[in-house]
């Protein structure tokens, strides 16, 4: 597919044009450069309404193969044996972690012996009854040999397989977990102790301007999309 202009592209509409003239594209040679950079990527997507990041994925697509001609296949054997692309992987980034005393450290790694050891709780009689399922459900019949705790009965939840109590609700991590919706609910979050969840009815557009923000701050995003 060749690329002459902007509206050879899918998924592009005539407003697009005004809003990549807004961040200093107006030819479809710089909206390539800017596509095939992953910064400027983001930009767009951020930028163009109705553009996503599937959107942009299939225009590096295009772009890439607008790139390689086709070659006869003599040709394209010799390419293979004379030249062998190395591909360099983006470098990973360490992401934050918490500040944690002894204590947490120590009872957080209890927490996941605990944890490891914890049999699962299955409803009664899940094995008999399809439509029952295995989510857990407290049985409550007055003759149920499960609720009077009689040999060869599946465990029912007790207080004692519980977890430390100074752990609870934390992440494995070790942080609090908050959960955010907009880019103003980073401002009252401490990096130290605290790292956000974005909640799942936040678009795509949103959820990058979020972490985006959030790199700056140094929080950590716990559901990142990459």
């Amino acid at each position: 597919m060749t690329v002459n202009e902007f509206k050879d592209l899918p998924g592009f509409k005539d407003a697009n044009v005004a809003e990549l003239e807004s961040i200093g594209i107006t030819t479809v040679d710089q909206l390539k450069e800017a596509v095939m950079d992953k910064a400027k990527a983001k930009e767009i997507i951020k930028t163009l309404s109705g553009v996503g990041p599937k959107t942009v994925e299939n225009w590096q697509k295009i772009f890439s193969s607008n790139e390689a001609p086709k070659a006869p296949k003599a040709e394209k054997k010799e390419a293979a044996e004379e030249k062998t692309e190395v591909v360099e992987a983006d470098a990973y980034t360490v992401q934050p972690k918490p500040e944690l005393d002894d204590e947490t450290v120590e009872t957080l790694a209890k927490r996941a012996i605990i944890s490891g050891k914890r049999p699962a709780f299955k409803r009664q009689e899940w094995f008999r009854y399809k439509m029952l399922g295995e989510k857990w459900r407290r049985p409550k019949g007055i003759h149920s040999k499960m609720k009077r705790g009689l040999k060869r009965r599946p465990p029912m939840v007790e207080i004692g397989y519980g977890g430390p109590a100074k752990t609870r609700g934390l992440h494995p991590s070790g942080f609090e977990e908050v959960l955010v919706y907009n880019v103003d609910d980073l401002e009252n979050i401490d990096p130290k102790k605290q790292a956000v969840r974005i909640g799942g009815t936040v678009g795509t557009k949103k959820r990058i301007t979020i972490e985006d923000r959030a790199k700056e701050l140094g929080i950590r995003v716990l559901n990142r999309m990459v």
